[in-house]
């Protein structure tokens, strides 16, 4: 299985029209691959507070619109990133914003969603404007079964331990995390791989989003916690070949994730 990372650059001169056209063209690009990946909130920036209400949209909205017709012409699975959601689907009070992944099939259907459950901010920032999801999300491809999750996520490991009881073998984290916790990131991500004995493709933004500068660093990571590739600082398009059979192979030879004796429980997931 191919998969491609796209670690687009998000710079303060770039509209988001622009950008979301740019980013068609490099997933169009991709053809080839199986899956495409694209970073957090990367159509406005996820530290741009002041511009989520202005730029929130539905998820069939523009940014849907130009990520479907580049999946259906580069024929790829595209885990678009994440939106800037308002919601008015009955689910939750009209004009609740959230922060929702977007993946589509190769013919440019929009397959799942996901609404991170972990806000950033504390008391400011992402934690106050935005909605918490609810749903642990899985989406069965042909040759993997994705796990979703998003950037701050990453701190709380108890959400992919409830992906793999669910079936999760790929977990895929887009990310807009800041370049000075980026020590953290590349912990975070392997071990995440290692715990879940699962693949981790953890696609961040490059650039800077309202003054805070983005780590970049996307990364792939095998299910024994092997670093197979890692981009560096700015925009770039990170491709991997994966071995799907990598993830059974893994479990079967050390079987620790049969020695779990706490949270056995199966969360709800959505699939």
């Amino acid at each position: 299985m191919r998969a491609s990372l796209i670690q687009i650059a998000v710079e303060p001169d770039e509209s988001v029209d622009a950008r979301r056209r740019r980013a068609a063209a490099l997933v169009r690009e991709q053809r080839g691959a199986d899956l495409v990946v694209l970073p957090e909130l990367w159509p406005v920036g996820a530290f741009a507070y002041e511009s989520f209400a202005d730029e929130a949209e539905s998820p069939d909205g523009p940014t849907f619109q130009e990520m479907s017709e580049a999946a259906r012409d580069a024929g790829v699975w595209l885990h678009a990133g994440s939106i800037v959601e308002r919601a008015e689907d009955g689910q939750a009070p009209d004009g609740t914003l959230y922060n929702t992944s977007l993946v589509l099939s190769p013919a440019g259907e929009l397959v799942r969603t996901y609404r991170k459950i972990h806000r950033f901010g504390f008391d400011k920032g992402e934690a106050t404007l935005m909605g918490a999801g609810g749903e642990l999300v899985t989406v069965r491809l042909p040759e993997t079964t994705l796990g979703l999750a998003t950037c701050y996520d990453l701190r709380f490991p108890e959400l992919f331990r409830g992906l793999v009881a669910a079936g999760a073998e790929t977990l895929v984290v887009p990310a807009g995390w800041p370049a000075r916790r980026r020590a953290h990131w590349t912990l975070l991500t392997r071990a995440r791989a290692v715990e879940n004995q699962a693949y981790v493709l953890a696609c961040a933004t490059a650039g800077t989003h309202a003054g805070v500068e983005q780590s970049g660093h996307s990364i792939v990571v095998d299910p024994w916690g092997e670093v197979l590739a890692e981009a560096g600082t700015d925009e770039e398009v990170l491709t991997v070949d994966l071995d799907p059979g990598t993830v059974a192979t893994t479990r079967e030879r050390f079987p620790a994730l049969k020695d779990r004796r706490l949270g056995l429980e199966t969360p709800s997931v959505t699939r």
